[in-house]
């Protein structure tokens, strides 16, 4: 083997290892991206369940004041604005 063949083999080979790693670290990156993704996703169900349960007991506590406060004699108060 000649020099020239052995300095093209050896090039020819670190564009493989360089090509082969390149590969490795794209999909490293595509699993995390996905890892994040999966995480964003989580929470931000998370956060909308959390809201959502507090909305739900703000009505139910309004609720419960209005009822409280409910003579039978009108409408409930919502109704029951005078406007000029």
């Amino acid at each position: 083997m000649t020099w020239k063949q052995a300095l093209l083999l050896s090039c020819f080979s670190a564009v493989v290892l360089l090509s082969m790693e390149n590969r490795q670290k794209l999909r490293a990156d595509e699993l995390r991206r996905e890892y994040y993704e999966e995480q964003r996703n989580e929470f931000e169900n998370f956060v909308e369940e959390q809201n959502d349960e507090q909305e739900e007991r703000s009505r139910e506590a309004v609720e419960q004041w209005r009822q409280w406060h409910y003579d039978g004699l009108h409408p409930s108060y919502l109704y029951n604005r005078h406007h000029i």
